[in-house]
Parts: C-alpha cells; sequence; structure tokens
C-alpha cells in the first residue's frame, strides 16, 4: 500500500499544528469566559450565517457573473450555487485552500459552460480578487492606525502585501503570455505519448479566452467593483457579532477586524481552515481595539459556526451532485 505523500503529511502536520494553537489560545483566555461570552451571542449565530450568504456570497458570485460573456453568461442563481459550494470546499476540506476554486470551475463547465471560459473566468475573477483584498488591507490598516495610534505593526504588514501582490503581478502576466501552452508542451514533452499533445491545444486555448477575458475592460472594473462592496459589506457580520457581545459596535470596528483578519488567514493559507491562526488574528486585532480576551475569541468562534452552518450542507450538495454523476456514468457503462 502506498504510504501518504509529503503534501499530505505536511497538510497534517499544519492542521495539528493549528489545532494546538487554537487550543493553547483557548485555555489561555479561560474556555468558561469564552464559552460564557460565546453563549449571550445567542441571536446573532443565525442572523450572521443568513447575512453572509446573503451579502458576500451573493456579491462575490455577481463579482465572479460579471466576468463571462454574455454567449457564455449562465444565471446568476446558478453561479451562486456554485460560488456557496466552493466557498464551502475551501473552508472546510483540509487540503483544499485554492481546491474550492477548481470546484466552481468545474461546476460552470457540467452546466453548460465551455472548460476554457469556465477556468478563465475563475483565474481572472481570484487574480483580480487578490488584487482588491491587498486595497481593502491598506484601508484596514490605516483605519487600525487612526483608532488606535500605534504603528509598529505597520510596516510588516505592508511588506508582507506587497510581496503577495508582486507574487500575483507575476501570476498576471504569466497569463498573458501563454503560461498554459507552456505547461501543457512540457507535460506533453516528458509523457513522450502522442495522445498527451492534445493538452497543448487545449492549453492554447485556455491562453486565448484567459486574454479575451482580460481584454473585457468593464467586466474587470465592474468585478473588482462588487468585490470591493463585498469585502467592505462582510464587515456587516462582524458588527451583528460585536452589538450582540454588547462590544464596542461601530462599523469601522468591523471593518478595522475584517481587514486584518481576513488579512491574516490569507498569509497562513497553508493552514487548513486557518485553525489557531484565526482566532489569533480575531485576539492580536481585538486586543488593540479594547477588547477583552475572551469575548475577541468568541468572535471568532461565532465565524466558525458560521463557516460550518454554510460549509458542511455546501459539502453534501457537492458530494451529492458528483455521486449522481458518477452513478450515470456507470449505468451507461453497463447499458453498453
Amino acid at each position: 500500500m502506498k504510504g501518504p505523500g509529503k503534501i499530505q503529511i505536511t497538510v497534517w502536520l499544519l492542521g495539528l499544528g493549528g489545532a494546538a494553537l487554537f487550543t493553547f489560545l483557548l485555555i489561555r483566555q479561560g474556555a468558561s469566559q469564552v464559552g460564557m461570552a460565546f453563549a449571550t451571542a445567542r441571536w446573532a449565530l443565525a442572523a450572521v450565517v443568513i447575512y453572509h450568504f446573503v451579502v458576500p456570497v451573493v456579491l462575490d458570485a455577481t463579482a465572479w457573473w460579471v466576468l463571462f460573456p454574455k454567449s457564455d453568461r449562465l444565471p446568476l442563481r446558478k453561479l451562486l450555487w456554485m460560488r456557496w459550494i466552493g466557498e464551502s470546499v475551501s473552508t472546510l476540506v483540509p487540503s483544499a485552500a485554492v481546491g474550492g476554486d477548481i470546484v466552481r470551475a468545474r461546476l460552470a463547465s457540467i452546466n453548460g459552460t465551455s472548460v476554457p471560459v469556465a477556468a478563465g473566468t475563475v483565474l481572472v475573477d481570484v487574480t483580480l480578487g487578490v488584487f482588491t483584498q491587498a486595497a481593502f488591507t491598506v484601508l484596514g490598516l490605516a483605519l487600525l492606525v487612526g483608532v488606535t495610534g500605534q504603528r509598529n505593526f505597520v510596516r510588516p504588514t505592508l511588506v508582507g502585501t506587497l510581496v503577495g501582490v508582486l507574487g500575483v503581478a507575476g501570476f498576471y502576466f504569466v497569463q498573458r503570455l501563454g503560461m498554459f501552452r507552456f505547461l501543457a508542451r512540457v507535460i506533453a514533452r516528458l509523457a513522450n505519448s502522442p495522445e498527451w499533445h492534445s493538452l497543448v491545444q487545449g492549453g492554447e486555448t485556455l491562453d486565448q479566452t484567459v486574454r479575451m477575458l482580460y481584454a473585457r475592460r468593464h467586466a474587470l472594473v465592474m468585478c473588482c467593483v462588487w468585490t470591493t462592496i463585498s469585502l467592505v459589506g462582510g464587515s456587516g457580520e462582524i458588527w451583528i457579532a460585536l452589538y450582540a457581545l454588547d462590544l464596542h459596535a461601530t462599523f469601522v470596528n468591523a471593518l478595522i477586524l475584517q481587514s486584518m483578519v481576513l488579512t491574516i488567514r490569507s498569509a497562513a493559507f497553508a493552514v487548513p481552515g486557518g485553525l489557531g491562526v484565526q482566532e489569533g488574528g480575531y485576539l492580536f486585532v481585538g486586543n488593540l481595539l479594547g477588547i477583552p480576551g475572551d469575548a475577541a475569541f468568541a468572535l471568532s468562534l461565532i465565524a466558525r459556526v458560521r463557516e460550518l452552518a454554510l460549509g458542511i450542507p455546501g459539502l453534501i450538495s457537492w458530494q451529492v451532485i458528483e455521486a449522481r454523476r458518477l452513478l450515470r456514468t456507470r449505468l451507461a457503462a453497463m447499458v453498453r
């Protein structure tokens, strides 16, 4: 039997490290105090779940929808469903930090979109999303400095953000230069088999589709606009939680928490679900804003409940879809 690969071992080690950090922070803040603070949320749990689906998920689906050429555009309600499943996979599947984006591209192709357009729109959406989030990070950082007056964390945050932006900028340029045809040619040469040469044509088609999508400037701008509205609007669920916990419930504080915690979690994308990292982010930023540690940890737990409440049904829906397709394939093979 083949043993687990290095990537799987790394994922499990990072997951265990995140779980250990989560447990340490919970014990340090006092499990009973955190539990009492969390218990005061009550109605906010359902409100946060509903708000997240109605605002950020819908807005993110709209940002993806505008990237589709009109001739290939699926109904928004279908893309909303795909976006929800993709987010569920990215959030809850340990080894799928970007797996959710692959899943939504697959779902789009299953529902009638050509594979190049489905994959291309997701690639462009992810690329623009990173640039937009970088701007959101700078906004949150400026507000945090304005509210707290502290600047010691500004330089490392800006440096980290700049490194991320440069990395994605490089990814953007190689997309424009034709990276997929190049990769396909390398794979075909390594395989040294005629069957693999069709992959080169597929890579070239995807390159052409990506260039075509980037040439639609109005769609790119609107995607960035909708993504920005989603990021800012997503602060509303943190405001709801702050209000329910009777904390400093201002929209500025909510936006700062949303921006900084999202940045911290993105920087630690390799940790499954950001376990422990997200909690540490809430504690660090919450402390700067004068939020007690147990309450800050409770805020993170509310976010975890939202992830589970939306993510588990999303994963079940995805598995049902794949099971039905597999069953139809096997039945068709039996008929033959």
